[in-house]
């Protein structure tokens, strides 16, 4: 295939991670060192910036700056939550996107993000093959709640695994100090895949986690989970217990719902969970008349960057750095993910492209065989899977004891003379 010569552009989208960044810097890294491409530039809030023309220039940045962004969460180019209509009832924002490809020679389109942003990322590729303009796109993943079809795992999960199960260690030690009784029940994210849920059982693994953990996978049975609770408390007069906020009942209502039926809703026609652990003391409160405290991790678990694993930020870098190498190749329309083993003890991790139709459409679940047969933990097989992901401490640098994270100069990006 002959070279392709013109920009590049990246953007991020969705919920961040805390090594969402080192997969735009293995991106905007390889794409500065790579001659096809002339500029490279990002997008301010992901396609809104395109749409908005609100572009930063990436060369104009201090290498050494730049370099910082392995190592810094959440979304340093910032992020949106923005859906592109179908194309076939309204090209209006694809017309815009088209008249920005043009403006600034726009060749290579990457965008990273989770399930919306890769059906944001094969709707573009769609419109712009259908409308005779060549421009490769490439997904690159990011989503902490693991649940992209195809792909062994998702950049972001592992970091967020680690943190959790880390809390649920902590705060095991913590509710187990004192001679009086405690139930705390802990809210992980996760809506549709329990995958950071299941995380809890690394606790487990280590002889210090949750005595119940629940995942959306499974339906949530009220009544058997309070005695459940009733059941533990009375034998040790601890309880310790792991929720997903998108557990649900029978009918598939969310339990969070319970507490707040009005819950807004966001452009993606997702309800805004939350709050769930809250509502689980107080009904736990009432049923048993003991002391129950509800935490919510809530945003912690995406942007504890203190805590990475460094497995997933190397990870991370790969895989940008994969798009920007594949998509100069010639290849488009494809995300950019993992292909693992784990044999013997020895995990190996290689990226693989995968078509962004499928992982659009598609979600992953946790597998139901890795559920115990009680639907209230994790077997063997999700450890198996899951310890080696969190391996390898984060190499952040620290000024004074505390993060030295990327401070961008975002430099107004200005469109070449035509």
């Amino acid at each position: 295939m002959s070279k392709l010569i013109g920009a590049a552009v990246i953007g991020q989208s969705g919920g961040p991670s805390s090594v969402i960044n080192a997969s735009a810097y293995g991106a905007i890294k390889t794409a500065l060192e790579c001659e096809e491409i002339t500029n490279v530039y990002g997008m301010c809030n992901g396609i809104v910036g395109l749409l908005n023309d609100n572009l930063i220039d990436m060369g104009k940045e201090d290498p050494d700056e730049l370099a910082l962004m392995k190592y810094t969460p959440s979304s340093a180019l910032g992020s949106c939550r923005y859906k592109l209509a179908d194309p076939d009832v309204d090209e209006t924002d694809y017309i815009k996107i088209l008249e920005m490809f043009k403006k600034y020679n726009i060749r290579y389109f990457f965008y990273n993000g989770g399930n919306d942003s890769m059906d944001t990322c094969n709707k573009i590729s769609k419109f712009m093959l259908r409308n005779g303009y060549e421009v490769r796109c490439m997904g690159i993943p990011k989503t902490i709640d693991n649940d992209l079809a195809g792909t062994d795992h998702c950049p972001g999960f592992a970091s967020a695994a680690k943190f959790i199960a880390t809390s649920v260690m902590e705060v095991y030690r913590d509710s187990t100090v004192y001679d009086t009784g405690m139930i705390t029940i802990i809210e992980c994210m996760g809506r549709h895949a329990g995958w950071l849920t299941a995380a809890a059982a690394l606790a487990n693994a280590c002889g210090q986690g949750a005595d119940l953990i629940y995942l959306p996978e499974i339906d949530f049975d009220m009544d058997k989970f309070t005695a459940k609770v009733k059941e533990i408390y009375a034998a040790k007069k601890k309880c310790l217990v792991v929720v997903s906020e998108g557990i649900h009942d029978k009918d598939g209502t969310f339990i969070a719902e319970y507490a707040n039926k009005n819950a807004a809703k966001d452009a993606f026609g997702h309800t805004q969970l939350g709050g769930l652990a809250a509502y689980l003391a107080n009904y736990i409160k009432e049923q048993t008349g003991a002391k129950v405290r509800g935490i919510e991790l809530s945003l912690l678990q995406r942007c504890a960057a203190h805590c990475a694993s460094q497995t997933d930020i190397d990870e991370s870098f790969a895989s940008g750095k994969a798009a920007v190498e594949n998509a100069v190749a010639g290849v488009t329309d494809k995300m950019v993910g993992f292909e693992c083993t784990r044999e013997n003890g020895k995990y190996t991790c290689n990226t693989k492209l995968f078509d962004l139709t499928i992982v659009a459409n598609t979600e992953k679940k946790v597998p139901l065989e890795w559920i115990n047969d009680t639907g209230d933990g994790l077997n063997q097989g999700f450890i198996d899977y899951c310890l080696p992901l969190i391996q390898g401490e984060t190499q952040l640098t620290k000024v004074n004891g505390l993060p030295r994270f990327v401070n961008l100069k975002k430099v107004k990006a200005v469109a070449p003379e035509a």
